[in-house]
């Protein structure tokens, strides 16, 4: 049911500024810069944070000094988060390229080509649903009316934009100091390994010596304290108690339970034990329980997220077939180009829409034949990423309109395509690196343009909520598209060669893009540790079984390194303090809003500032300039957490202060 009755921040009569080029140039600033923040905590976290609130913070806290209206501010809010949504979807997947060895270092025009493509067609396949899901008073768009009274609050002067360039900073200066390739003054987190005692098992009676061997079993429990991350606490505070909890309960599991069982079983690893790598390095314990978990744990996780991805999904079956059922039948409906005149109901017309559209196959076919070496599998290709882009654009849009963009499972969605695709491949003949290449083409246009579809979808949300004009903001969309297409495969190679083992190593897991490249070895190129993989997959289906929260993100907290998984949870835990602060205090609903706002503003700056300086300490690098390191001590981390614990549970408290509690 459309929402007939509602009335707009700024009516349809009025006409304001709006599409002006000071609100698409800082846009396209904003669009390049949060995009590259988000790509350096997509990568090493495995989750992207929706760039909406920044975005809309910075823009009105820029815009008023020029002088900017609201629908100024609306269109640079839009330009600007559409780069963190298009980054999402390339860390997801062009990654894998690297990691499956088919590229050697990042391809600048492969990798632009494919975000470009999928980010504009992300956008073009929104405009046949706008209308439908926009106007549904059933889906809550949790979000887009957070943003829309983020922006209400900045008319009346308060526009927020102290919190996040404050906790920018001072992120910013945490990052420079615990970066081992900074001004390094203490180190991030510290790790141990206590050893059990030696045991000898014996399976049979008789005369069988112990399985164990004369020296019987050992191993231990690798730990190690959470990283003092204010990106990854950020995180935590921004998806909350639960989520946190649960992805730590993943790399509990994965790093205190099977990592000790797999030492504890295979006695031969304790001969491994003071030998040596050949780049010289001692094998210690530690080492030894890292190299356990990258080689055995994570394709355990790949299982277990392919199965919690399908199963997502699953859950969500009746939703998703009503909202795309809905947007079929609209389409059928509507008069192509005849749309209604009021500005608030104008969108591009679909005719020239559906040109571009076809217009756009035509590059897609040539760079799937450039990949593949067969027309075949570019023909196949092109019309699978055409079915799946435009069935998961509308899923994504209807998704984002439930649980909001930063809860949008675009990897979920992105595993059905590369799987359907994997197989098609497998049948036609095509194998080895050009099938693989083939098939992560098709995963990296479809994976960019419903990131794509749901950002765009949230923030158009909001600006129907606040009176912008489709068209214009459609337009914007595409802009803040090219624009962080053409210049975001640099910090992407920045960071893969200025980070120690670059992407897909300890410090940049991506756990996604290893997801991609494993499933996509194992079908076409039949490389895959298929025992192990089904283990996790069985793992998943006895979290299924017994209704266990998220199994999606538990196999996600297996496959991230353990310092991670607890820094998050140290985010959530102190989410968790402040919202029952506001609990006990009983405050009204609009004053928990408005505590809640100031939170996530903080949080969001502090995951801006260590990204964004994550990245230039890692240009740095690239550029042969290296920043003196000073010590590691360890305690600085603990002044770390309890700075950023005094910011996110203070500050919003402080914000409140004089409210009154809610009535009874």
């Amino acid at each position: 049911m459309a929402d007939k009755e509602f009335k707009p921040y700024v009516p349809a009569v009025t006409t304001l500024k709006e599409f002006t080029l000071k609100a698409i140039l800082l846009g396209i600033v904003l669009s390049i810069v949060l995009g590259a923040a988000n790509a350096y905590v997509g990568l090493k976290a495995g989750m992207t944070v929706a760039a909406t609130f920044p975005a809309a913070v910075i823009a009105m806290a820029v815009l008023r000094i020029f002088k900017g209206s609201i629908l100024e501010e609306n269109i640079t809010r839009t330009t600007g988060a559409v780069g963190e949504a298009l980054v999402a979807g390339a860390i997801f997947t062009i990654p894998a390229f690297i990691m499956t060895g088919v590229w050697e270092k990042l391809r600048y025009w492969e990798s632009t080509v494919l975000m470009l493509i999928g980010g504009v067609l992300g956008v073009l396949f929104v405009i046949f649903l706008r209308r439908i899901l926009i106007e549904d008073t059933e889906l809550p768009f949790p979000e887009s009316v957070a943003c829309g009274e983020i922006v209400k609050a900045g008319q009346k002067g308060q526009t927020g934009a102290m919190y996040v360039f404050g906790t920018m900073g001072v992120a910013a200066l945490i990052e420079l100091f615990k970066n081992s390739r900074g001004i390094q003054l203490f180190s991030e987190s510290v790790s141990g390994f206590f050893r059990f005692s030696r045991s000898i098992l014996q399976l049979f009676t008789g005369e069988l010596k112990p399985v164990g061997g004369a020296e019987g079993y050992s191993g231990g429990v690798f730990l190690r304290s959470p990283a003092a991350s204010p990106a990854m606490i950020g995180v935590g505070y921004i998806i909350g108690p639960r989520l946190a909890a649960v992805v730590f309960s993943g790399g509990v599991f994965g790093w205190i339970l099977l990592v000790p069982l797999l030492l504890f079983i295979n006695p031969a690893f304790a001969n491994l034990v003071g030998g040596y790598l050949p780049d010289g390095e001692t094998v210690s314990w530690l080492t030894l329980s890292e190299s356990v978990w990258f080689t055995m744990v994570r394709p355990l996780a790949v299982g277990a997220m392919l199965v919690g991805a399908f199963y997502t999904l699953f859950k969500m079956r009746k939703s998703l077939t009503k909202g795309v059922g809905r947007a079929f039948r609209d389409i059928k409906r509507v008069k192509m180009g005849e749309i209604t005149p009021n500005r608030l109901e104008k969108d591009l017309s679909f005719k020239p829409v559906i040109t571009a559209i076809l217009l756009l196959m035509i590059p897609i076919f040539f760079i799937y034949y450039y990949f593949s070496q067969s027309i075949g599998g570019a023909l196949l290709s092109t019309v699978v990423m055409t079915v799946a882009g435009f069935l998961f654009a509308a899923v994504a849009g209807y998704l984002v309109g439930l649980i909001g963009s930063s809860n949008n499972p675009i990897s979920g969605l992105t595993l059905t395509t590369l799987i359907i695709a994997a197989l098609l491949m497998v049948l036609i003949g095509l194998k080895g690196p050009l099938g693989i290449a083939a098939v992560l083409g098709v995963a990296a246009v479809v994976c960019c343009s419903s990131g794509v579809a749901g950002d765009i979808m949230q923030d158009l949300k909001v600006g129907h909520i606040l009176g912008g004009t489709p068209w214009k903001m459609e337009i914007a969309c595409i802009i803040g598209v090219i624009a962080a297409s053409l210049v975001m495969v640099f910090p992407l190679s920045i960071l893969h060669r200025g980070t120690p083992g670059g992407i897909g190593g300890p410090g940049l897991p991506a756990p996604q893009a290893g997801l991609m490249s494993m499933l996509s070895q194992g079908i076409v190129g039949g490389t895959m540790a298929w025992a192990l993989v089904l283990v996790g997959m069985v793992f998943s289906i006895g979290l299924i079984l017994i209704k266990s929260p998220s199994p999606m993100l538990i196999a996600v907290g297996m496959y991230l390194p353990l310092q991670t998984t607890a820094a998050i949870f140290v985010g959530g835990v102190i989410k968790y303090i402040v919202t029952r602060t506001y609990q006990r205090r009983k405050l009204s609903k609009e004053l928990a809003g408005r505590g809640e706002n100031v939170g996530i503003l903080l949080a969001s700056g502090l995951i801006a500032g260590e990204a964004l300086t994550g990245v230039l300490i890692a240009a740095l690098v690239v550029a042969d300039i290296h920043l003196p390191a000073i010590g590691q001590n360890p305690l600085g981390g603990l002044v770390v957490f309890a700075l950023l614990a005094a910011i996110l549970i203070g500050i919003p408290l402080r914000s409140l202060k004089g409210g009154t509690a809610q009535s009874s």
